[in-house]
């Protein structure tokens, strides 16, 4: 619901619509087919009506459903949740939406059962993917409308997604940014490396901690891009791979030593995933127009790792 300023006096309908509410063009198609989907003062009308201050603009979405999903009980760690909006902490092993092979045990099922049971209706819209052994924030959209505003908002760069890692070694500098192109490795489509030939692609980081005698470090990054496997490919270019990847980590001809190459298997063994959590993620809620932000605690596998750093720990 919208109430006309004066500002926007004889604005048309459509105008007010793309321009105050974000509504796409795409979007705005499929709302003038549902009934009663474009209101003006509880009237419906065409969109190429004039409106005047004090005039009130509801927008409603057709209910949705997700039938195709096999709703399944699960344990949520639910940060937040509105009728706009659901913000999970997804737990480390746990697939975001069913794919070929996989139609149970995703987060999309456990999802779907908690809005059946609470009488909701909606379509499950992940608003983006954290690869299955990242754990952290998600953000599922209630509706189109949030899942177009949300997304503009990453495409224009307005959202802050910072994640978490336990690397590897110690980057120098501590604090930088990477920028090499990323496209698939030609002996092997599933993984990623920087090349020249790659699609453009930039990781901002800071070290946290160091623990030099466990040759290991903890770092935040910022991502200016999305390619798949950004953080882990980026991190192991600089040679700080992610403790516990199994698909990229310190190679035969990595610049360190024996000891070190034991030390480091030792880390990888220890946790058995991928150690990178979604930490942050803010952006302007679309409901009500402020700038918020939703933190993840860190999983007990990750907590449990940085404890058995800290002894290793070296001030910055």
């Amino acid at each position: 619901m919208y109430t006309v300023t004066p500002r926007e006096q004889d604005w048309t309908l459509k105008t007010l619509l793309q321009s105050r509410l974000g509504v796409s063009r795409k979007l705005l198609s499929r709302i003038k087919l549902t009934e009663r989907g474009i209101m003006l003062n509880g009237q419906r009308v065409y969109i190429s009506v004039r409106v005047s201050a004090g005039d009130v603009v509801e927008v409603r979405m057709e209910r949705e459903s997700s039938d195709d999903i096999l709703p399944e009980p699960m344990d949520l760690d639910i940060l937040h949740e509105d009728s706009h909006l659901l913000i999970v902490n997804k737990a480390a092993g746990v697939i975001v939406h069913p794919t070929h092979g996989h139609y149970t045990g995703t987060l999309a099922n456990g999802v779907v059962h908690r809005w059946l049971e609470r009488g909701e209706q909606v379509r499950f819209r992940p608003v983006h993917r954290l690869d299955r052994e990242t754990s952290g924030v998600l953000a599922i959209a209630k509706n189109p409308y949030v899942h177009q505003h949300i997304s503009e908002q990453m495409i224009a760069g307005t959202v802050d997604k910072v994640y978490r890692a336990f690397v590897h070694g110690r980057p120098l500098p501590e604090t930088g940014r990477i920028e090499g192109p990323i496209d698939r490795d030609p002996d092997n489509p599933h993984v990623r490396i920087v090349t020249e030939a790659g699609y453009p692609a930039a990781t901002r980081y800071r070290t946290l901690e160091t623990y030099p005698a466990a040759g290991a470090s903890l770092v935040e990054l910022e991502l200016e891009s999305g390619r798949t496997h950004q953080i882990r490919v980026h991190m192991t270019h600089i040679g700080c791979p992610l403790i516990g990847d199994a698909m990229y980590k310190y190679t035969e001809e990595s610049a360190i030593s024996a000891d070190e190459r034991a030390g480091a298997e030792a880390l990888d063994a220890s946790l058995g995933r991928q150690a990178l959590h979604a930490f942050r993620l803010a952006f302007v809620h679309p409901g009500t127009g402020e700038r918020v932000t939703f933190e993840a605690p860190y999983p007990s596998d990750l907590s449990r790792l940085q404890t058995d750093l800290q002894p290793h720990k070296k001030e910055m």
